[in-house]
């Protein structure tokens, strides 16, 4: 692959993953909106986020079957109709299907964009996809600021980034036509259940501490301005730990990220349920970051080059994800005000201690 091929697989890359991080983190600070908006409880509010990660899954499980054929204007024509429909939707039907919508595109440009990039950069491919992950930071730390800002109306968010996805789209076009190979089908495709169990659930807390995270914050008695400037110090701490990746992802092995970032998340998850939320709900951004890339690429290394094996990969924590935020909705209001941070102390404490269990085997 040429070097400029490179550089633009990678612009049109963190282009695309800013935008996606600031639809994804408006959907944590608006839910409270949306109850109000269309008279619906906390829990029906909350299938918003799985809508968006089943539009997700489907895109990554049609990517099973299309490889590497498709090009990142394929992804971004998925997310600008989402979004537009997400800013127009006068009835909580549409505003799902513009989740879903925008989630299809989502999911399409992450199978494209993490193997590619991965294998673009050879030896410096987990820095350099932990840089593009970082990108996703930049505009969820900007969305819920903006959001606060705009007087907390998500439609004109929406908008906005209905316009900025428009133009990355136009932007796009000489990295959609070039001719960039990700892995191909070359054999050595090895299942390995165990991390794929692990991503499931690291993938599920943290799309549930990012959508769910700002209701959590409210019910402990935080001011809804409070609590979305909550999320975007989370992922201030977010974008900390993938550009800390970036350096450190080709010097330490994966699955230890891995473990040190669900331990840190159940401290901060007990630090939650027991003490100041503000303090402790930020520093779990940190661990929060690390743990997608850390799973893929020790996925990838265990199960191989094969094309097959990034979709499943990313489809299996798009199963957490999806799940995950469905189960934690409808556990919260059967609990006191701060049983969400009991929920995520139990689950990463759970997931630290088989991680550790496991560390030799995944490690290998």
């Amino acid at each position: 692959m040429s070097s400029s091929a490179r550089l633009a697989l990678l612009l049109v890359g963190v282009a695309s993953f800013i935008i996606m991080g600031a639809g994804q983190a408006l959907f944590g600070p608006a839910l409270p909106g949306y109850e109000r908006a269309f008279q619906i409880s906390t829990a029906a509010a909350g299938t918003i986020i799985s809508a968006f990660f089943g539009g997700c899954f489907v895109a990554v499980a049609g990517m099973y079957f299309t490889g590497n054929r498709l090009s990142p204007r394929s992804g971004l024509a998925g997310i600008l109709l989402g979004y537009a429909l997400l800013a127009a939707a006068p009835v909580w039907s549409l505003t799902l299907l513009g989740a879903l919508i925008f989630g299809l595109g989502y999911g399409c440009l992450t199978a494209i964009f993490n193997p590619r990039i991965l294998a673009a950069f050879g030896a410096r491919g987990p820095s350099m996809l932990s840089l593009v992950n970082a990108a996703f930071s930049v505009g969820a730390i900007a969305a819920p600021l903006v959001f606060v800002w705009l007087g907390s109306d998500p439609k004109l968010v929406f908008w906005i980034l209905t316009a900025l996805t428009a133009l990355v789209f136009a932007a796009a076009g000489p990295a959609g036509r070039a001719r960039i190979a990700g892995p191909a089908n070359r054999g050595g495709f090895r299942l390995d259940l165990p991390i794929l169990g692990f991503g499931m659930i690291a993938i599920g807390i943290e799309v549930s501490l990012v959508g769910l995270g700002p209701t959590a914050l409210i019910r402990a008695g935080l001011p809804e301005a409070r609590a979305a400037e909550l999320l975007s110090l989370f992922f201030v701490a977010f974008l900390m730990g993938r550009v800390g990746l970036v350096f450190l992802a080709h010097r330490i092995p994966a699955f230890a990220i891995y473990l040190v970032a669900v331990a840190l998340i159940a401290g901060c998850g007990l630090g939650c349920a027991i003490s100041d939320p503000a303090l402790f709900f930020p520093p779990a951004g940190l661990a929060t970051g690390l743990l997608f890339p850390s799973y893929f690429v020790t996925g990838t290394r265990k199960m191989g080059a094969d094309a097959r094996v990034a979709p499943i990969i990313i489809a299996t924590g798009l199963i957490g994800a999806v799940i995950s935020p469905l189960i934690y909705a409808q556990l919260i209001p059967l609990m006191d005000l701060r049983g969400f941070f009991w929920l995520i102390f139990g689950v990463a404490g759970t997931l630290t201690l088989l991680a550790a269990i496991s560390y030799r085997r995944m490690a290998r």
